[in-house]
């Protein structure tokens, strides 16, 4: 029994010598492919750090600087008027007995736009017209016998009188007719038809709206403190926000009195015959009363900022490298400020990023 245990471990032995040589050399192989690993990874590491020393600085964008006249505007609120805007009412009470126009009319100055029964007159100018022909006729008959010497000094003076008398009746009841009637006192559109037929109607209450669209104008109030900059032929620029749509024109009208209790003035600009444009319309006047006398540098106000000596400053990129530059502003309107002194043309405004540097820091340009 000995025998055969001494026997297992003779061959046991044997065996483990025999795969020794075998896991050596595969522990060297695994050891030589570490070091080529180890190889690789450095060269790896170098290469990015030499990428990362050539990229490194933060990435900013850039504006090159140009010239341009710099215009300084007044933003105001106004509303469309019209010159000739008139609700007529009838001159007289009456029921309307015919309807002349419709909304979209358009009519002179003098057409009758509708008439009230004017029956009751017409009978009375009818029957006065008989007696005037009567009264017309004597005094015809008794001016030829006073002309040859017959009759009195007193036949004829009454017979005149009578006459006389008579024409100031009829113009009377002319001038009645003649107010039964609404009439338009202006050259224009109708814009309103506010009665039917068969209404009542009476002095004073609006009827029929005329308007003449051809003399449309802009009018608003400006603050008092602009009324040494405001011309007339001052540059505007008209905007409606209801229909999108502007123009450029020049201010036609400046009050020269001061509102006491706005403490404003009025402007009025015209407006040419777009028919897109309505009375009471809403309207925003940029009217100008800066401009420069020369082309200089305008930059976005965002990109200026204020140091420690509350000295207004921006950053210029000279290369890779951040440069302060000391500003002198002028005026600021919609977002851009005037530079009086500091900067000059084709220099290189840091646009974007410039709240994240400092003078001196590295930068790079953002594509």
């Amino acid at each position: 029994m000995k025998r055969i245990v001494l026997a297992i471990s003779v061959i046991s032995i044997l065996t483990a010598c025999s795969h020794k040589p075998d896991k050596q050399a595969e522990l060297d192989n695994l050891k030589k492919q570490e070091a080529e690993l180890k190889s690789k990874i450095a060269t790896l590491e170098a290469e990015i750090n030499k990428s990362d020393s050539v990229q490194s600085g933060i990435a900013v964008s850039v504006a090159s600087l140009k010239t341009a006249v710099f215009k300084n505007f007044i933003d105001v609120v106004g509303h469309v008027e019209a010159d000739e805007n008139v609700s007529i009412s009838s001159e007289m009470p009456g029921t309307i007995t015919k309807i002349n126009v419709k909304v979209g009319d358009e009519v002179k100055k003098g057409d009758v736009l509708a008439e009230t029964d004017a029956r009751a007159i017409a009978q009375q100018i009818s029957d006065l017209q008989t007696n005037t022909d009567l009264v017309n006729q004597i005094f015809d008959k008794t001016k030829s016998l006073w002309d040859q010497k017959i009759g009195t000094e007193v036949q004829f003076l009454q017979a005149k009188t009578n006459k006389e008398s008579m024409e100031k009746k009829m113009a009377a009841l002319q001038e009645q007719l003649r107010m039964s009637k609404i009439i338009s006192p202006i050259n224009g559109t109708i814009d309103a038809v506010d009665i039917k037929l068969g209404q009542m109607v009476m002095p004073g209450l609006a009827a029929i709206r005329v308007i003449n669209f051809s003399n449309l104008k802009v009018k608003a109030d400006v603050a008092e403190s602009y009324a040494s900059k405001i011309k007339k032929g001052s540059e505007v620029i008209v905007r409606f926000p209801d229909t999108n749509d502007s123009l450029i024109t020049k201010v036609n009208f400046v009050a020269r009195a001061i509102n006491n209790s706005t403490r404003s003035f009025t402007v009025e600009v015209l407006l040419d015959n777009k028919q897109e444009y309505h009375p009471n319309m809403i309207s925003r006047l940029n009217i100008k009363d800066y401009e420069s006398s020369a082309p200089e540098i305008i930059v976005p106000v965002k990109t200026i900022q204020r140091d420690e000596n509350n000295a207004s400053f921006v950053y210029v990129a000279e290369g890779s490298a951040v440069k302060k530059h000391l500003v002198t502003l002028g005026k600021v309107y919609n977002g851009m400020a005037e530079i009086s002194s500091g900067l000059k043309e084709g220099d290189q405004l840091i646009v974007s990023g410039y709240d994240v540097i400092n003078e001196g820091s590295t930068i790079i340009y953002k594509k």
